[in-house]
């Protein structure tokens, strides 16, 4: 065989392992997609008056109350409720998170993600109940009226009310 055809040969060889290998990695990424849309997330409140189930996308499939509902404060049971939402749709990114994981290995980012949701979302309840709770609404805020530059007026921002 002649030098060309031998590394023709080894060219032809080359483009078959890197095709196998994107065949591999396309198999590994249908599967982590799958495996992302199937995620949920569920969370009990400490006293396990409420337990919510989150999707993948973040949304509350369900909220459940248990019999110790009936004697809560609704104060306490709001924000209870808000917490352990927050708390389900924590757990169905760290379950994604997980699945990438499985599929692509550790990354840097997705180790911060994670360090993110744990400092966010980490196993303490708000101490102080009526802080949490206003009694009286609070008028919307709006944004402050953006200052015009005389030499930058091509862009200009309105507010969105």
């Amino acid at each position: 065989m002649s030098e060309s055809a031998d590394i023709l040969l080894r060219r032809i060889e080359a483009i078959d392992t890197a095709a196998a290998a994107n065949r591999l990695r396309a198999e590994s990424y249908q599967r982590m997609a799958e495996g992302l849309k199937d995620v949920v997330g569920t969370a009990t409140s400490a006293d396990g008056v409420v337990t919510v189930v989150a999707g993948s996308d973040g949304a509350v499939k369900s909220i459940t109350f248990g019999q110790a509902v009936r004697a809560a404060d609704p104060a306490v049971l709001s924000t209870t409720t808000v917490r352990t939402i927050a708390l389900a749709r924590a757990d169905a990114a760290r379950r994604q998170a997980e699945v990438v994981r499985a599929a692509l290995g550790d990354t840097t980012l997705l180790d911060r993600v994670l360090a993110e949701d744990r400092r966010l979302f980490g196993d303490e309840p708000p101490q102080d109940v009526q802080a949490a709770t206003p009694s009286a609404p609070r008028p919307p805020r709006r944004p402050a009226p953006v200052e015009e530059d005389d030499q930058d007026t091509a862009y200009r921002s309105r507010p969105a009310w």
